[in-house]
C-alpha cells in the first residue's frame, strides 16, 4: 500500500527546445516512436547547477552554466537560466563524449560497415559500442582514468586515450559556450571532474579565451574554485549529490515537507 515514485534522470532535459533535441531523421521516428535526445544524469546536473549558484550568489534564472559530469559515465549539459538547452547525451547514456567504456559519438555508417565486414549484428554491435570501447577500447589497457594517468607516459594507446577525452570536453564547453552566447561557471563533477586534476587542467587549457585562467595551486588541492582571481568567469569543483535530489523530488511527489 505504500506510494511508489519514479525519479528519472531524464527529467532535467525536459525542457530542451526541439532544435536541441530533434535527430535529422525521418520525422515519423519521432512522431510515432519518440526517438529523440532525452539526456541523462541529469539530477546531478540539476544539483550542481544550483550548488554553482549559490556560490556565486546569484540567482540561478540569470546565469548561464556548462556542467560537466565526469566518470565512467560522462556527459556536458549547457544550463541557461537555471534551465538545460542542451546536453551530450541523446536517446541512450551511450552518445555524447567517450567515457569510461562507452563510444559516445560515431558516424552511424559504421553500423552497416560492420555487419558487413565483420557480420557483426545489432547486440555485438550494442555490446562493443557501450562495453568494449570509450577509454578502454582505445587504450587496450583500462577504463578508469587513474590507471591511464599512471600509464600515459610509457604506454602511447593510453596517452591517446587520455588525450581523446580531454580534447572532445574541451570541444563540448566550446560548442555550449556558443549556445549559450556566453557563460558565467563552469562546473567539474563526478569521479574525474572532482578528483582528477591533471584532466581538469589540460581540458581547460586553450580556453583562455573564453576567461578561464585557472589557478595551478588550487585546481591540485581539488579547491572548490579552481579559477584564477583575475579569471572572467569562474571555474569550480563541486561534489555532486543525486540521492539527495531524487529524495526531495520524492518528497515534492508526496506533498512532504523538507528543508
Amino acid at each position: 500500500a505504500l506510494p511508489m515514485v519514479a525519479v528519472f534522470d531524464t527529467a532535467f532535459h525536459a525542457t530542451l527546445p526541439p532544435k536541441a533535441y530533434l535527430y535529422a531523421l525521418p520525422h515519423a521516428l519521432y512522431t510515432e516512436h519518440q526517438i529523440r535526445r532525452y539526456g541523462f544524469h541529469g539530477t546531478s546536473h540539476q544539483y550542481v547547477s544550483g550548488q554553482a549558484a549559490k556560490h556565486l550568489e546569484r540567482p540561478i534564472k540569470q546565469l548561464k552554466l556548462i556542467t560537466l559530469h565526469l566518470g565512467n559515465g560522462a556527459s556536458a549539459c549547457a544550463v541557461l537560466n537555471g534551465q538545460s538547452t542542451d546536453t551530450s547525451m541523446g536517446f541512450t547514456p551511450t552518445a555524447g563524449v567517450a567515457m569510461g567504456t562507452r563510444s559516445g559519438d560515431l558516424d552511424p555508417g559504421l553500423v552497416s560497415y560492420l555487419a558487413r565486414t565483420e557480420h557483426m549484428d545489432a547486440k555485438q554491435f550494442d555490446d562493443m559500442v557501450n562495453f568494449k570501447s570509450g577509454l578502454l577500447g582505445v587504450s587496450e589497457t583500462s577504463a578508469d582514468m587513474r590507471d591511464l594517468l599512471k600509464l600515459e607516459a610509457t604506454d602511447s594507446r593510453a596517452a591517446d586515450a587520455v588525450a581523446l577525452f580531454c580534447y572532445q570536453i574541451k570541444k563540448t564547453i566550446g560548442a555550449y559556450a556558443a549556445a549559450l552566447g556566453g557563460l558565467d561557471t563552469l562546473v567539474f563533477s563526478g569521479g574525474i571532474g572532482e578528483k582528477a586534476p591533471a584532466v581538469r587542467a589540460r581540458i581547460c587549457a586553450g580556453l583562455e579565451f573564453l576567461g578561464i585562467e585557472l589557478d595551478a595551486a588550487r585546481n591540485e588541492r581539488n579547491s572548490d574554485c579552481i579559477s584564477t582571481d583575475a579569471s572572467r568567469l569562474t571555474v569550480r569543483v563541486i561534489a555532486t549529490n543525486e540521492a539527495l535530489v531524487i529524495a526531495r523530488s520524492v518528497c515534492h511527489v508526496l506533498e512532504i515537507s523538507v528543508n
